[in-house]
């Protein structure tokens, strides 16, 4: 299984991510993402990659912190992107239910980083929330169609529509947590562009909901996406996985040009 979406450098595992790491390990995970949400913990997440094997990172700016973005974020960007160990760009995206950053900002900083993304022919990592026209728009506009709908929340025909653009969705905890779209999502498209993911520390999955959220609680997410799917789990955590290491280009622990 691969972790698809981890925020490994948030306060909730200092003094313990060793721990957490190896519990991933021990829990059949194979690979890890640690997602950056801006320039600092962009910076983090790689610090964080360069002193784990089999963990990578990506860099971006989150819509939440878009607002607060320098002038020249997109340079250091483009710098961060150049290390070995970074995979992606993102967290990047929407947010129209918390709007911590006024729409046209979150709007012009996600359309510029998805250019960014493909200017360097890197993988985007796109947050959508009560957003979903506005990031068909963009993703449209722009044409970069490598790039995953991360923590899925959408209803089925948006996954229809991602997916028949060429992008991939990916799940949480959220999938065990009872009544959303989750389910009809999966139903809609299967698991050809699907992946997993924790978004950790938040959205602890079934059983382990209201705890802080880690790796290794992935398969819980799995399971659940094989019951909905009549699948057994090991094949969702094959696919799953496969999808992942196409799409961030990771083969054998390494990233392929």
């Amino acid at each position: 299984m691969i972790d698809t979406h981890a925020h490994l450098f948030y306060r909730d595992f200092e003094g313990q991510l060793e721990s957490v790491i190896q519990r991933a390990w021990d829990a059949g995970l194979s690979h890890l993402i640690c997602v950056g949400l801006n320039l600092a913990t962009s910076e983090q997440a790689i610090n964080i990659a360069e002193k784990h094997d089999h963990v990578w990172a990506t860099v971006g700016v989150h819509p939440h912190d878009a607002g607060a973005a320098p002038v020249d974020y997109l340079a250091h960007l483009e710098r961060m992107a150049s290390h070995e160990k970074v995979v992606a760009i993102g967290e990047m995206g929407l947010d129209f239910f918390r709007n911590l950053t006024p729409p046209e900002r979150q709007i012009d900083v996600f359309r510029e980083q998805l250019a960014l993304a493909r200017s360097l022919n890197l993988p985007a990592i796109i947050h959508s929330r009560q957003a979903d026209d506005a990031i068909f728009e963009t993703v449209s506009g722009i044409g970069h169609h490598n790039a995953v709908v991360h923590c899925f929340s959408s209803a089925a025909d948006f996954a229809r529509k991602m997916v028949d653009m060429g992008l991939h969705i990916s799940f949480t905890g959220t999938v065990t947590f009872g009544k959303n779209h989750n389910a009809a999502a999966l139903q809609e498209v299967g698991l050809e562009k699907v992946m997993v993911e924790t978004d950790c520390p938040y959205l602890a999955p079934v059983p382990m909901r209201g705890k802080t959220n880690e790796p290794s609680y992935l398969p819980h997410t799995v399971s659940k996406i094989a019951e909905i799917c009549s699948l057994p789990a090991q094949e969702v955590a094959d696919i799953t996985s496969r999808n992942a290491r196409a799409f961030f280009g990771l083969q054998n622990g390494e990233v392929q040009p």
